[in-house]
């Protein structure tokens, strides 16, 4: 064993108590500034980010609701052709005489009423309105 190889196992005390850091005014400027620059770029990626996943959320939403108005369209059309085919005059008539027993007047019987559409009255008249 040579005197190298002790080197190593020997522990050298060194003490570095007396020595005080000072403050680095300017790298404190710096880094606050850094700090400063890196907190507003994250805000500016959050926010558009958030832009972002919103103009996707409103876009799905869209589509559901153009759906939707689909399905009740749809729902409106069958319901307005139902309602066309309850108004039917065949049907009304087959329903009152195969169910109410009623008898379909015969042509001296019927009275025909016709509706008369009143007349515009003359442009230089005076007319009470109610």
């Amino acid at each position: 064993m040579t005197s190298m190889d002790f080197e190593y196992a020997i522990k050298k005390d060194v003490r570095n108590n007396p020595i005080v850091r000072e403050v680095d005014e300017a790298r404190q400027r710096q880094l606050w500034r850094s700090m400063v620059i890196g907190m507003s770029l994250v805000v500016v990626l959050l926010f558009s980010a958030w832009q972002h996943f919103e103009l996707l959320r409103h876009g799905y939403q869209i589509e559901r609701m153009q759906q939707e108005r689909a399905a009740e369209e749809e729902v409106n059309r069958h319901l307005r052709l139902e309602i066309e085919t309850l108004r039917a005059p065949r049907r009304i008539e087959k329903i009152a005489t195969e169910q109410l027993h009623l008898v379909a007047p015969s042509r001296d019987q019927a009275i025909v009423i016709e509706r008369v559409t009143p007349t515009a009255p003359p442009e230089k008249s005076v007319v009470a309105a109610r």
